[in-house]
This record gives structure tokens, C-alpha cells and sequence, in this order.
């Protein structure tokens, strides 16, 4: 995803509509090796990394860490599931934002009650449930964020030209960074609030029983 500074408003909101997204579809109904879920991530979600040419999706240690750390169920004789994949893609969103506390707090629940399960609601339509919900809020997001650049814009007026440019693109990354440091606190008050008092008093009705 680059950014041309040129046109930096009209940039990103091209970027927003290029963002990659698999689909279920996209995953193999059969098992697969690890070596074939990092391939298959890499390719998928190559374009949504900050340096395509080095940073990596997901890695063999990545992958091992995340099943050691309960973040990830097992996988069956060496192989991974449809539903895996999912979990790890989850993982792959959430770890920019959240530490592997809170991720593991919010996925356990899904996967102790939607991992392999049968029915109409399961792990891949709640996948395809969410990430639709997701592609929709791009609208918003582009409405949002042309807002705060035209914000930007209006501030530093009185600056010398020479550094106007600059006091304008530094609070138009504010603003952005703004947005993300609230959001991301109102997430952790979630899931210190719902998850991690869920995940306690299921502890204590396990002990009782």
C-alpha cells in the first residue's frame, strides 16, 4: 500500500478501496500443511504489509508461538484446518492493535465454542459475518478521514509557508493517531470488563463443579 504525496487525500482513500481480504473461499476445504497456510497468507495479504519485500505475514515461529501461547488450537498430525486459517487471520488483524493477553482473551472463547463445529453458525460464518461488516464501515472510514484532512488543512494558517505544509501533515497524523490510541483503549476496557471477567468466572464455576 504507498501513499503518493502528491495527492496524499486522494491516495489513501484509493488505498482503503485496494485493502486485501480473504475470503473462505480463498482457503482450501482441505488440511493443510504449515508451510502451505504461510504460502497461502503471504500471497493473500502480501499488499497489506509496510514493506512488501521484507516484512512477513506469518512465519513457522509465528505460528508455533501463537499454538503455545493458547492463541491457536493444536493442529491434527501436523496439519491445519479451514478453520485455522481463520483463527490465524484474526490473530494477524488483532496483533497491531492489541497485546497476546488480550487477543487470546477475546479468540478462546470463539474457538472453545465454534472451532470445528457444525451448523449454520460456526467459526467461517462468523468470519464472513464480521469481515463483511468490516468491508461495509470502509464508506465511513473515507468520510471520517477526508474530515480530518480538510481539518487539518485549516490549522496553521499563520505559519511561514516553509513550514506550513509540515505543522498541516503533523496534525493530520495526530488526529489519526488520536482516533486509534482511543479506540484501542476502548477496546482493552471491553475486554478487561466482558472477556477477562468471563473467562474468570468460568474458571471459579469449574472449580465448584
Amino acid at each position: 500500500m504507498k501513499i503518493d504525496k502528491e495527492n496524499l487525500l486522494d491516495s489513501i482513500l484509493a488505498s482503503l478501496d485496494n485493502l486485501q481480504y480473504i475470503k473462505v473461499e480463498d482457503i482450501p476445504g482441505i488440511d493443510l500443511y504449515m508451510d502451505q497456510v504461510t504460502t497461502l497468507m503471504e500471497k493473500k495479504l502480501k499488499g497489506s504489509v509496510r514493506n512488501p519485500e521484507e516484512d512477513k505475514i506469518l512465519t513457522k515461529t509465528m505460528i508455533n508461538n501463537y499454538a503455545k501461547n493458547n492463541l491457536l488450537p493444536p493442529p491434527v498430525k501436523k496439519k491445519y484446518s479451514r478453520e485455522h486459517v481463520l483463527m490465524l487471520i484474526f490473530i494477524y488483524y488483532y496483533k497491531g492493535v492489541l497485546s497476546i493477553n488480550d487477543i487470546q482473551a477475546i479468540l478462546n472463547p470463539l474457538a472453545e465454542r465454534y472451532f470445528n463445529t457444525e451448523g449454520e453458525l460456526n467459526l467461517a460464518t462468523i468470519y464472513e459475518t464480521v469481515f463483511g461488516l468490516e468491508k461495509q464501515e470502509v464508506g465511513n472510514l473515507k468520510e471520517d478521514i477526508t474530515g480530518k484532512y480538510e481539518l487539518s488543512k485549516t490549522i496553521f494558517e499563520d505559519a511561514p509557508e516553509e513550514d506550513k505544509e509540515l505543522l498541516q501533515l503533523f496534525s493530520f497524523i495526530g488526529l489519526l493517531s488520536y482516533d486509534v490510541y482511543i479506540k484501542k483503549l476502548l477496546i482493552e476496557k471491553i475486554v478487561d470488563g466482558y472477556f477477562t471477567k468471563e473467562e474468570k468466572e468460568e474458571k471459579k464455576e469449574k472449580k465448584e463443579k
